[in-house]
């Protein structure tokens, strides 16, 4: 797969036919992931009701399910939503904000998990690896384990055992389908400075795996390494998060073909 011309290919995609991403997403996030999603040309909505859920997922493209600030009546709705997306064929993408740091947050995840089928799940080292091993201990929404090979083997692991893609967010990004690893080493550490950039990553994850579902490992990849990609655009103008936040709104609604092919840098392991 060639990668660069992939990615272009996709944005374009997205921003000829607008896919609507359904977010179930946190309070934080829902307006930065929506924002982030309409930059990108894709069109999101924000619909959590249980009694709208499964409806609205029907006329969708994409579901998100974001934990950051989950309940119990949320929790249902993910439910309700992933198994009408299951039906439909859809792409779920599952943010499992916080998994680890306490038992509601990482009951929350297996049990989505375990019911419904998800494409992909994207997070932070520590968010991922407290769910391959009980015994961790994480600081919730803060990466604080390294991209090691212990890391890398359970990521693959977990790929096969739930046949999902499986991509961790880091200096340099992981995405495996449980067989192949790749790495994206577009972005930059002022990201974790601004809330919601990371939500909005998993809701531009739904948009490209959207417009390309017989391929999800390399929409993924494409997805992070364009995000990556408008952040090292943003960094130019500012790197101050407040600035840097505007800049790379802008940079996703205005990065094009000559960016993609001087500036994506992915790697295959």
């Amino acid at each position: 797969m060639e990668i660069k011309p992939y990615t272009f290919e996709l944005l374009c995609r997205i921003r000829k036919t607008s896919p609507l991403i359904h977010n179930i997403t946190n309070f934080v996030a829902m307006n930065s992931s929506a924002n982030i999603l309409l930059a990108l040309g894709a069109s999101p909505v924000m619909a959590h009701s249980i009694d709208e859920v499964a409806e609205m997922t029907a006329i969708a493209n994409a579901l998100v399910l974001n934990i950051g600030t989950i309940q119990e009546d949320w929790m249902e709705s993910m439910l309700v939503a992933a198994k009408a997306a299951n039906q439909k064929g859809m792409p779920v993408i599952l943010d499992p904000v916080g998994a680890g740091a306490t038992s509601l947050r990482t009951r929350a995840v297996k049990r989505i998990m375990d019911e419904t089928t998800i494409a992909v799940l994207r997070g932070n080292a520590s968010e991922i690896f407290s769910l391959a091993a009980s015994s961790i201990k994480t600081k919730g929404v803060d990466s604080s384990l390294a991209l090691s090979a212990q890391i890398v083997e359970a990521a693959k692991e977990m790929a096969r055992e739930k046949r999902c893609i499986v991509s961790i967010s880091g200096e340099k990004d992981l995405i495996t389908d449980g067989t192949r690893v790749l790495r994206v080493a577009n972005g930059q550490p002022v990201m974790t400075k601004v809330t919601g950039v990371g939500c909005g990553l998993s809701a531009v994850t739904a948009a490209f795996c959207a417009v390309a579902r017989e391929e999800i490992l390399f929409a993924t990849t494409a997805a992070f390494a364009l995000y990556g990609l408008c952040a090292d655009l943003a960094i130019q103008i500012s790197d101050k998060p407040g600035s840097f936040f505007v800049a790379f709104i802008d940079s996703l609604y205005t990065v094009g073909e000559k960016d993609i092919d001087s500036l994506l840098l992915v790697s295959e392991e």
